[in-house]
């Protein structure tokens, strides 16, 4: 964890860096954005990370096959909110998240915008800053602050497309709100922290995930897909929440296999 933890923070110097300077936008699909600096920190983080983990394959977003599986497996995105780090908005993130036998075992989510060191060991608490953290206490759906996010096959209008809108439909009305803050890894870890009390999202990759998932259970939190099963890297649909609200908010999620 250690080791983990000291290359996510020299990677978030150059992070900071690329934050306020001019960028290499490229297009990788019609809305889905890279720029120099995802490749350049994602390649830091694998040349540091693989030296201390050898055993571990790494599975990075600018340079792996997504569908990729590992027995022991290191989850990067070394930018998670690409679009707000072009647009210099503040909710950005390095996300890596290790697993072992499918099931996540160490966790680090660090703003360096922000200053936000979310980290998380399997039996061992989920931490901000060094500072324990716990879901919040929201029961009530009517009460609860949400988060969700839109995904980039958003354009072709086909399912996803649908089931956002439906569920943004059912649900709005029954919350206190839903936020969109652009990084799913940042929404997953406010849960953890209790800013958030619920987030939910479809079509995520393993890499926006594999660390926030293990965040939430550490602070005591429930992750399932959107039929209530335990979430396993590849579902369509990710419910994440403070446990105490997670029936409430499921039934109100649109049928994404009919949407």
């Amino acid at each position: 964890m250690d080791q983990v933890t000291a290359a996510v923070l020299e990677a978030g110097k150059l992070f900071r860096e690329g934050f306020e300077a001019s960028k290499d936008v490229r297009h990788k699909g019609t809305v889905d954005l890279v720029t120099q600096y995802d490749v350049a920190v994602e390649n830091l983080l694998k040349e540091r990370i693989g030296k201390s983990m050898p055993d571990h394959t790494i599975i990075g977003e600018e340079s792996a096959d997504e569908h990729e599986r590992a027995e022991k497996a290191i989850y990067i995105d070394p930018i998670d909110g690409t679009t707000n780090f072009i647009h210099k908005i503040p909710f950005c993130a390095i996300s890596i998240g290790v697993w072992e036998s499918g099931r996540p075992e160490a966790a680090v989510v660090y703003n360096p915008i922000l200053n936000e060191l979310f980290t998380a060991e399997k039996d061992k608490g989920a931490f901000c800053n060094g500072r324990p953290i716990r879901v919040s206490e929201t029961s009530d759906l009517q009460q609860s602050l949400l988060a969700t996010g839109f995904p980039y096959t958003k354009v072709e209008r086909g399912r996803d497309f649908r089931w956002v809108v439906r569920t943004m439909e059912n649900l709005l009305p029954y919350t206190q709100d839903i936020r969109r803050f652009g990084a799913a890894s940042i929404d997953l870890c406010y849960v953890a922290n209790g800013i958030l009390d619920g987030f939910y999202e479809c079509n995520l990759k393993p890499w926006d995930v594999a660390a926030g998932i293990l965040l939430i259970e550490e602070a005591g939190g429930n992750v399932s897909n959107h039929l209530g099963d335990p979430y396993r890297l590849g579902d369509p649909v990710i419910v994440a929440t403070n446990g105490k609200n997670h029936g409430k908010l499921l039934a109100k999620l649109a049928k994404y296999e009919e949407a």
